[in-house]
């Protein structure tokens, strides 16, 4: 080798293991909002005192935490959970969902890949394949999976032993898990709307993980602004964040909140276009209703999943809208909020 090939080699050498500080060794790491333990855990006093003893129970038998599954709206913390459980139980977490487990072999490669008491997060769990489910069965109740090798008169089956872990499911539906699967999970808890005030120290919390100055009435006026869900309360932080710096002197008051949220359609209930687009369709095309879902969908041009999934469940929990057996009708502060007149129907 020549003494012009060592040379470049030795550069070569230096700029991976350099002394040296490196350019790429001051990037910031992608910052996370979601709280990593239980202590720093807001709002779900219940839930979070109920998963506190069941760890720590868990913990002190050596034992891995029981199966849970998390039902609710999206935005209230599932995932978040998962990531917790994991962190508090000392262990590894693997990520998935419903969708991507598009057979059976998908879910094996992820059970057998799993240590001794690490969380395996299924999201959106109820649209696991139905082929897909019938392997969690086994796996859930006695930590094994079942082969068949062959078919028909050779066909033979071998099970194989999982290491112990804990399955955390999360779903939107929870009507829609089948029984089977369902029954299998330890633990089951439901994941409510969260109050102004937790809403409050939320925001609070994360105006200082992204050193952002922000007052109280602030604070206040976007945490009513957030539909009760934190992401939400995230989102539009960040959305503030963005107007603060550029029309204003970077500190958010509740000014701020009120002309930031003004450009994005976020009116002082927390509702946006879309949401009073249907509240809209209801009053106008459908005299205040009932109207089925599939009928507003239509007229909306949107699909029926995104009306119930992310539109309808704020909406209910605040009494604009109502379900009944003849469909949506819109309730008497929809009407009040919009400008219309109240209608009373008698049936």
């Amino acid at each position: 080798m020549t003494d012009e090939m060592l040379t470049r080699c030795s550069v070569g050498r230096e700029g991976i293991v350099s002394g040296r500080l490196m350019p790429g060794d001051e990037a910031p790491e992608l910052l996370s909002l979601r709280p990593s333990r239980l202590s720093e855990y807001i709002g779900q006093r219940e839930l979070v005192e109920s998963l506190s003893i069941a760890i720590e129970a868990a913990k002190g038998r050596g034992e891995p935490l029981e199966h849970l599954l998390f039902h609710g709206p999206p935005g209230l913390g599932k995932t978040t959970l998962a990531h917790i459980i994991a962190n508090e139980m000392g262990n590894q977490l693997t990520v998935t969902s419903g969708p991507a487990l598009e057979k059976g072999g998908d879910l094996l490669g992820l059970l057998t890949h799993l240590e001794e008491g690490d969380v395996l997060f299924v999201d959106e769990i109820h649209r696991t394949p139905k082929a897909v489910e019938e392997f969690l069965y086994p796996a859930m109740e006695d930590f094994a999976v079942d082969f068949v090798f062959d078919k028909g008169i050779h066909a033979r089956s071998h099970r194989f032993r999982l290491k112990r872990f804990c399955l955390v499911g999360a779903t939107t539906r929870v009507g829609m898990l089948s029984a089977p699967l369902r029954d299998r999970f330890g633990m089951m808890r439901n994941l409510d709307f969260y109050v102004i005030d937790d809403l409050v120290r939320i925001t609070r919390r994360s105006a200082a993980l992204l050193e952002v100055p922000i007052d109280a009435e602030g604070a206040r006026c976007l945490a009513e602004r957030s539909r009760g869900t934190p992401r939400i309360v995230n989102r539009l932080l960040k959305r503030v964040r963005d107007y603060a710096q550029v029309r204003g002197d970077g500190r958010v008051d509740a000014s701020v909140v009120e002309a930031a949220l003004a450009l994005e359609g976020v009116d002082p209930l927390g509702l946006t276009r879309l949401d009073r687009r249907y509240l809209k369709t209801i009053i106008e095309y459908y005299e205040g209703g009932p109207v089925g879902i599939e009928a507003i969908a239509a007229t909306l041009q949107e699909d029926v999943d995104t009306l119930v999934d992310v539109v309808e469940p704020y909406l209910l929990a605040i009494g604009m809208v109502t379900r009944t057996s003849a469909g949506r009708r819109a309730g008497a502060d929809a009407f009040r909020h919009l400008g219309f007149k109240v209608q009373v129907k008698l049936f």
